[in-house]
């Protein structure tokens, strides 16, 4: 017996709340999990579909129909449905309801600064959902928070014997997921609340929004704090968070108000205008802050004067700052930690403090400003690859900001999340918000540049913060003239060219390219190019290039470039006597810059075969005992690299010529012995296990001179 039925009998215009009570009235409160009244084509009286919580209940309403059951006057009929409305309910494991949800930050081990409570919320929770879930209702909308256990932090259970409540203190890593309970269009069966009921709301009526708390309290948030009665039994969390702890001292609630000086973006902190932090400390504290490291309300003046370069050698505030980040525990009272730890600086004769780290050529620092639909986050500076810009521009390297948007536990935000049901959500606006208005960092205001091809797939983009004699848009004039593209899409790809990570090597000036035309044909009144993308570099001037990409060795036969305006792929000419040769495909705009810009060059590939290749070879006439001896000689040469340092280093530079296996190579070149070294002969037995499952269910037989 299943839990859903078809009831038949009921007036027109019975409601879906009414049907509920009545069947209630039969199978007890709460066993209606879902329900649906529809109208019988024919016209007449109405049927529901009821999915009940236990099947023992909808047998029951069987029976009593097949007993005579009256609903008023009208005689009603039942029968088993095949499907239920919602196939797989969700089952909590703990339910906690009537809880109120304090948000804020702690900001003593005894003292919690409220920013906004939540009352009468419902908390359900299981081991397979790994995400704790709060059900809100606030002026007059439902919402849901998803806190994943993935930024939990730690939980602490106050239970001191002096109060009548019991607090559980959840530190976060970072923000819930929230969810917004879609209004139900009243026009629309399906969605009107009179003909349907949910006990639990369905997902697919659950719309992501962003902070709907005045100030956005929810971000600015550290730290959850649940008021629960003392009698409450609580489950065994222990079984679920590695980190979580009991003790009876004392927590005092204290109502708070917002410390982040912007409300759009938060937690972003700043101080007074009295005192004028530097740009790289101010985004330091504020990574302190958005990580849990610093409590923001903690924050005053006596703080920024300690970070204040003016008032305190400033190694000694980058290395205490440092060493804050990797504290295990959030510090309390910043201020004073902050003034025994310079005491310590003072005292110390061999402290010099951190070693500078020198970058190699085409490497840059740069900030970058994770956004999710509820908080910021501060990271960097990171190291990066450079581009065409940073290198124009490397003395303005703190004025550029690399911004990615995405989800609360830092994932990719996907689409569905921006616009749901043909309607873009709250997110959207965020996102869009934030390109159009840009990012404010103390006396910094960083306003959007422009994004890459990768960036956008990884929905990311850069920002400039203007200066007096350079703004965002002098930097794109300077990128080339874009004028002349008139489609939106194109445009952003256009300007993305400059920013794409490449390696700067020589000048070429316009008397030593020489446009050629593309290889086209026109059939059928279709332009075909067979040349789209395709130059020419000559084989003297591809040496000095491969030198500037310090390759050793031999020359690659190709490179993915940029120059000016040009994008593509230049392949070596050895007759051609100019530098460059480029086809009108290959402009993408005007531009007068003249620096060859080297993206990616040709590389060895290993050759193998497979399943699908073998199959076509036998069908041409190859024998199996061709493909039996190549697999023969793979699997002595795999066996080999275990002992002889030789056989190893000719089959990890033929099998694996990629970056992962260098430091193995390096290793081997050292004089190492795979059979004598531990690390070395752990990794060639992983490198020969991959090769072997690969060989075994792939069929991917290493082919040499392939």
């Amino acid at each position: 017996m299943g839990k859903t039925i078809q009831v038949y009998g009921f007036l027109s215009n019975v409601s879906a709340g009414e049907v509920k009570t009545f069947l209630e009235g039969y199978t007890g409160r709460e066993t209606v999990y879902a329900l649906k009244i529809r109208q019988h084509k024919k016209g007449g009286r109405a049927y529901a579909i009821v999915q009940f919580t236990r099947s023992s209940a909808a047998g029951l309403i069987i029976r009593l129909a097949n007993q005579r059951l009256y609903y008023g006057r009208s005689y009603l009929k039942a029968r088993e449905m095949e499907t239920d409305i919602v196939p797989k309910p969700r089952a909590f494991l703990h339910t906690m309801e009537r809880v109120t949800v304090n948000f804020g930050c702690q900001v003593s081990v005894e003292k919690f600064y409220v920013l906004w409570k939540a009352e009468n919320v419902t908390l359900n929770f299981g081991t397979g959902m790994r995400k704790l879930e709060f059900l809100v209702s606030y002026c007059r909308s439902k919402y849901k928070l998803e806190l994943f256990y993935e930024n939990i932090w730690q939980i602490e259970l106050r239970c001191p014997d002096s109060q009548t409540s019991k607090h559980l203190l959840i530190q976060l890593f970072g923000a819930p997921r929230i969810y917004e309970k879609e209004v139900p269009a009243s026009e629309l069966v399906f969605d009107d609340p009179l003909l349907n009921y949910f006990k639990d709301v369905p997902d697919d009526q659950w719309v992501r929004t962003t902070d709907f708390t005045r100030s956005n309290c929810i971000g600015q948030s550290s730290v959850l704090c649940l008021e629960l009665p003392h009698n409450l039994r609580l489950p065994n969390f222990r079984e679920n968070f590695a980190y979580y702890k009991e003790n009876e001292s004392r927590l005092v609630l204290e109502s708070g108000s917002s410390y982040s000086c912007n409300l759009s973006l938060v937690p972003i902190v700043c101080p007074l205008r009295v005192i004028d932090l530097p740009f790289e400390i101010l985004f330091k504290v504020n990574l302190l802050v958005q990580n849990g490291c610093i409590p923001g309300p903690a924050l005053d003046d006596t703080f920024y004067r300690l970070v204040d370069p003016c008032r305190m050698d400033k190694v000694y505030i980058d290395h205490a700052l440092e060493k804050l980040y990797y504290l295990r525990e959030c510090c309390y009272e910043p201020s004073r930690w902050l003034f025994e730890e310079y005491k310590n600086f003072s005292r110390s004769r061999k402290y010099q403090g951190s070693p500078a780290i020198s970058l190699d050529e085409g490497l840059v620092y740069v900030r970058r400003v994770q956004i999710t639909p509820s908080r910021v986050y501060f990271c960097g500076p990171e190291i990066n690859v450079s581009n065409r810009v940073l290198r124009q521009f490397h003395n303005d390297i703190d004025n550029f900001l690399r911004i990615s948007f995405v989800d609360e536990e830092l994932e990719k935000i996907h689409s569905i999340n921006v616009q749901a049901r043909g309607r873009r959500t709250s997110i959207y606006e965020r996102i869009l918000s934030t390109l159009r208005n840009g990012v404010v960092i103390g006396d910094k205001r960083f306003e959007f540049l422009a994004f890459s091809s990768s960036q956008l797939r990884e929905n990311s983009a850069w920002m400039f913060a203007s200066r007096k004699g350079l703004t965002a848009a002098d930097i794109r004039s300077w990128m080339g003239n874009f004028s002349k593209i008139r489609n939106v899409a194109k445009y952003a790809a256009r300007l993305g060219q400059s920013f794409s990570s490449s390696t700067e090597t020589l000048s070429v000036s316009k008397d030593e390219i020489n446009l050629i035309p593309d290889i086209e044909i026109m059939k059928h009144g279709i332009k075909y190019v067979f040349s789209d993308g395709i130059g020419k570099i000559s084989a003297k001037f591809a040496k000095k290039v491969a030198a500037k990409c310090r390759l050793k060795g031999c020359t690659p036969s190709a490179f993915q470039i940029r120059i000016g305006g040009f994008k593509g792929v230049v392949a070596i000419d050895p007759t051609s006597s100019w530098k460059l040769s480029l086809r009108k495909s290959m402009e993408k705009y005007e531009s007068e810059n003249t620096k060859l810009d080297v993206l990616a060059w040709s590389k060895y590939q290993p050759c193998f075969l497979n399943r699908q290749l073998i199959t076509l070879l036998s069908t041409l006439g190859v024998p199996d005992r061709a493909f039996e001896k190549k697999q023969r000689e793979v699997i002595d040469q795999l066996n080999a690299l275990l002992t002889d340092p030789l056989e190893a280093q000719v089959a990890l530079e033929l099998m694996s010529p990629g970056e992962n296996t260098n430091i193995l190579k390096e290793m081997l070149l050292c004089g190492y012995k795979p059979d004598a070294e531990p690390f070395l002969s752990m990794m060639l037995e992983t490198f020969r296990a991959s090769k072997l499952l690969e060989l075994r269910t792939k069929a991917r037989i290493f082919v040499q001179k392939g």
